[in-house]
């Protein structure tokens, strides 16, 4: 656990469809954000984020020696985009010698909406029906983790927040692709009660690196930091190659066990 309070964080965020990279300072109850570099387009991550972060360096006239920590979202979400983060952080944090600051990639989306009244709802594209999400709500300035992060079918994060009977807010990739199931029926229920949702709009609702960082000083605060050589993504699930890879083994054993007792 760390004691010094630090001040200033370089973050990156390149865990969904957007690449992000921001530098936040502050000691961890009050924060600026001195620049935020975030795109949301087509090119892979590993074209847009050093280009991101040599822009922002030279924007800001950042000496990236002066930075206290270095902060990335750790998963879940895009297995090639966690790696991608990761290995950058990875490798600030060796050759700068700065602590690395892991945040979950569904609680920084979360505090993308913070203050917002009722209840906050991520959801990232899992593939296979599922998302990567969780539930949220802000009481007296501080977020509140109600359901952590988790790989679900959206069936399933549907009943949860039925069962809280309030309001809701999405956000997300996830929600392009689940709109309709959540508007025809999956929150029958909420609504049923009175409760209402929504969804967030197009500044607020994808990853940023200001949420990461901003994140980050409180996480560091509370002596929550790694070393470069300790970091590890949050992945949640196996990829779909080893998912896959799995099935066909479990398949292979079970004709195999048939075979024994034909």
């Amino acid at each position: 656990m760390m004691e010094e309070t630090y001040k200033k964080v370089l973050a990156l965020d390149s865990s969904g469809l957007v690449a992000s990279v921001a530098v936040v300072e502050g000691d961890g109850y009050n924060s600026n954000l001195l620049a935020e570099y975030t795109v949301n387009y087509k090119k892979t991550h590993s074209q847009t984020l050093l280009p991101m972060l040599d822009a922002i360096v030279k924007m800001t006239e950042l000496d990236l020696k002066t930075i206290d920590a270095i902060a990335v979202a750790a998963g879940p979400g895009s297995f090639t985009g966690l790696r991608i983060g990761s290995a950058t952080a990875k490798g600030l944090g060796l050759a700068l010698e700065k602590p690395l600051v892991a945040i979950p990639t569904v609680d920084a989306l979360a505090y993308n909406l913070y203050g917002t009244e009722g209840l906050i709802c991520p959801l990232m594209d899992a593939r296979r029906n599922q998302v990567y999400t969780g539930i949220y709500a802000f009481e007296s300035g501080n977020m509140k983790v109600l359901e952590p992060q988790m790989a679900v079918d959206i069936e399933v994060i549907a009943e949860k927040l039925c069962r809280y009977g309030r309001n809701v807010v999405f956000l997300g990739d996830g929600v392009p692709v689940f709109r309709q199931k959540l508007e025809s029926g999956l929150l029958e229920q909420l609504t049923a009660a009175g409760n209402q949702f929504a969804f967030a709009p197009a500044h607020v609702n994808k990853q940023r690196a200001g949420a990461v960082g901003t994140l980050a000083l409180q996480y560091i605060r509370e002596g929550r930091t790694e070393t470069a050589d300790e970091h590890q993504p949050e992945y949640l699930r196996m990829a779909q190659a080893e998912r896959e890879r799995a099935e066909k083994e479990q398949a292979a054993r079970g004709a195999v066990q048939n075979q024994v007792h034909a």
